[in-house]
Order: structure tokens, then sequence, then C-alpha cells
């Protein structure tokens, strides 16, 4: 039997959005008990807000017959810690890391589930990942240089511009195709398919990352005690993303996330 249990930490996050990424979870966990590739599942929400969330509730109260548990009245402990939260809770199979964000294609799941059954060498798996309207985000990426996030986040238009072979060399747009991609350097994390004994063995994230930058520390580490693979047939929508734009408290701790990053895993300025 393969069960599967799956985290989102929620931070006054719109009943919309969880609507919507519930919906979407449901075809693609139906899909995949179809398909014999999974044998249930559990969605562990671990709410964040400093208050009571009425919203997050309420979803929970007009779900009270499916697999859903909340955690909540902890306050914000940061993206890391929710998540690890969840993990203590689980003896599944996988665990996927997802975002409340996000929208999965519904046969996400299983192949997802069928490519790691496949290939017990590999302990995390990304998928390809879109906006909105359907335009592909490269999210795994190269070990990242200081200059590649500024010139990401907070450079003018026109010198993106001057370096976008650069920085599409950094989203590896290079090696990013229709096929299975070994070992990208780090991944980004809305959405990350565990094996749940590789993530617990890795004792989840480093919780001393509050925001950002926790998914790539964490990716380093799995690549260490397992293989990491991004596979394009498991598809998903994210609506979310870049720091610079949501205010001056993101763009503070993005930098000092940043920093911890390099003094922990090594500086590359250029």
């Amino acid at each position: 039997m393969v069960f599967l249990s799956i985290s989102i930490v929620t931070y006054h996050t719109a009943q919309p959005l969880l609507e919507e990424l519930w919906g979407s979870l449901v075809v693609a966990a139906e899909r995949a008990a179809a398909a014999g590739a999974c044998d249930g599942f559990k969605l562990i929400l671990v709410d964040n807000a400093e208050s009571d969330d009425h919203a997050v509730r309420d979803f929970v109260a007009r779900h009270d017959d499916a697999p859903v548990e909340l955690h909540a009245g902890h306050g914000n402990i940061g993206f890391g810690a929710g998540h690890n939260l969840a993990l203590h809770q689980t003896d599944s199979d996988y665990h996927l890391v997802l975002n409340a964000d996000v929208k999965l294609a519904a046969d996400s799941l299983t192949e997802a589930l069928r490519f790691m059954e496949a290939h017990p060498e590999c302990g995390l798996l990304a998928p390809a990942v879109y906006d909105g309207q359907g335009r592909q985000q490269f999210l795994c990426k190269r070990y990242p240089a200081v200059l590649d996030f500024f010139l990401r986040g907070f450079a003018p238009g026109w010198l993106r511009r001057r370096f976008g072979k650069r920085l599409e060399r950094y989203e590896l747009r290079d090696l990013v195709r229709e096929t299975v991609l070994w070992d990208p350097p780090v991944v980004s994390g809305s959405f990350m398919f565990f094996r749940t004994s590789v993530l617990k063995q890795l004792g989840g994230f480093d919780t001393r990352f509050f925001l950002y930058f926790e998914d790539f520390d964490l990716t380093l580490r799995a690549a260490k005690i397992s293989r990491v693979a991004y596979v394009p047939s498991v598809r998903m929508v994210h609506y979310g993303g870049n720091a610079a734009r949501k205010g001056f408290n993101h763009v503070r701790m993005f930098i000092a996330a940043a920093f911890r990053f390099y003094r922990k895993n090594g500086w590359k300025w250029v």
C-alpha cells in the first residue's frame, strides 16, 4: 500500500485559493487511486496566522468528511518550521510539500508516484510549473550567485535584458526540456515531492530560515543522500512569486535569508 501525506502552510490565505487547490488536489488524488498509484492521502494544513484565521477554519469545516488535519494556534513560526510540524504527524511513504497558491494538473500525483516507485534512488521530485497565463516558470536552477538575485529581483528591466543569457542559464533553460532532468542543483519549494524516509532523515527544513531559501538549502542537503529529479510530466500552476514586489518587509527577509544561505552553503558572487 502506498500512502501520501501533503502539507500546506497558510498565512491569511484567501479562501478562493484554498478551494481551487483543494479541488485540483481531490481530482489528482482520485486519478492516482484509480490508476493504482496511491491507496490514500492526508492533507495537513498548518495555519501560521498569529490569531484565529476564520477562512482556514471555515475551509476545514466545509470539508469535515475529507482527510484534512488542521494545526493552528502556534503563531507565525515560519514556512519551514510549519512544514516540519506536519512532517512529525505522518508515517507516509511519500510527502508533498506544497504552496497554498498552486493548482495541480489532474495526472500530477499519478505521474509523481509512478516515477518515484520506478526510481528508488530519487528522494526529491520537482515538477514543471506554469503561471496563471500558461507560461512556463523555470524554478529549477543552478547554484545562485549574488549577482543573479540582484538582477532578478531588483535590477531595472533594461539591465535584466542585457543579462538575459546569464539569467536563462541560471534558470537551467539550456537543460530543461520535455524529458527528465536528473540532479538540478536547487529546486523551488512550491512543490517538493519527497520520499518521506529521505525527508525525515534530513530532519525536514532548517528552521533558521524563516522565509525564503529554505527550499534551496533543503535541496542541497537532499542531494547528498539521494538524487533529485525534474519530471516534466508532473505539472502544476503557481500563482505566486517575486519577493521584491511584495514590499519592504519581504525584501528585508529575502536579504537576511540570502545572507544565512551563503554563510551556510558557500558564497558565490558572480
